[in-house]
């Protein structure tokens, strides 16, 4: 390393000028580049590169990002503090590259390195499930995650290895537990049903991991998959599998 070298932090703040803590944040936020590239570390040394700022650039955009995955079936994501996770495992974190961006996405931010400090997954999907699964930064979507859980309502598609009857589909909405308390609302319909299997729509509010198995199991039905496609009113929709894309601005669940 060059002695004459400085924190590319530093040779922006005495640039712009600005603070060293803002120039920090122009850099995580991917609006510097040194000699035309990309540069994300404010750590980065730099001697007589041309350090450019984006015109663009605007401290006040710096907000927290919320990401929402189509989780495929396998793949880990039971952790409700997911930082610690090892990159390129085969969890639900290291599907979040670039390459696995949703083509077209509302809004048309590509991915930094910052966007993956901190996140927390909030409503874990246990491993054998696919569908939407949510990635957080922001406390405010967090607590509201959890803090409303009871209220929120999942949509999960569940297929089944049977077509189900009147009777069956009666004891799969029977609301009493085990030991007679009573369990989560939820409503269990049919959404198709053919061929010896079926899929069956499950709308439940604070549906928790292990829930949707105890009631077919208790119901005598074996389950073969199931995808939640809904949580609050955020969906699924066209979110390809491995695929995620930013909470949009306004979107709430």
């Amino acid at each position: 390393m060059n002695q004459d070298s400085v924190r590319l932090a530093k040779r922006l703040a005495e640039q712009v000028p600005c603070s060293r803590r803002e120039a920090e944040q122009y850099i995580e936020g991917g609006w510097v580049r040194v000699d035309g590239r990309l540069v994300e570390e404010p750590q980065h040394r730099v001697l007589n590169e041309r350090i450019e700022l984006d015109p663009k650039a605007n401290l006040m955009a710096l907000t927290d990002a919320t990401l929402v995955l189509n989780k495929p079936p396998g793949v880990d994501a039971g952790m409700s503090q997911v930082q610690s996770q090892r990159p390129g495992a085969r969890t639900a974190l290291g599907l979040i590259t670039a390459a696995s961006h949703m083509k077209n996405d509302p809004m048309s931010q590509k991915l930094l390195k910052r966007h993956l400090l901190r996140l927390t997954c909030p409503v874990p999907l246990e491993t054998g499930a696919s569908g939407l699964l949510v990635f957080t930064q922001d406390w405010r979507v967090a607590r509201k995650l959890t803090e409303d859980a009871a209220q929120m309502e999942h949509e999960v598609i569940v297929e089944v290895m049977s077509e189900i009857d009147d009777d069956t589909l009666r004891r799969l909405n029977h609301k009493l537990g085990s030991r007679g308390d009573t369990l989560p609302a939820f409503k269990v319909s049919i959404n198709s049903s053919g061929d010896g299997k079926s899929k069956l729509r499950f709308a439940i509010k604070g549906s928790h991991p292990g829930l949707i198995a105890w009631v077919c199991e208790r119901a005598g039905v074996q389950i073969l998959g199931m995808k939640r496609i809904r949580l609050g009113r955020v969906a699924l929709s066209t979110l390809a599998v491995g695929q995620w894309r930013f909470l949009e601005e306004g979107e709430r669940f």
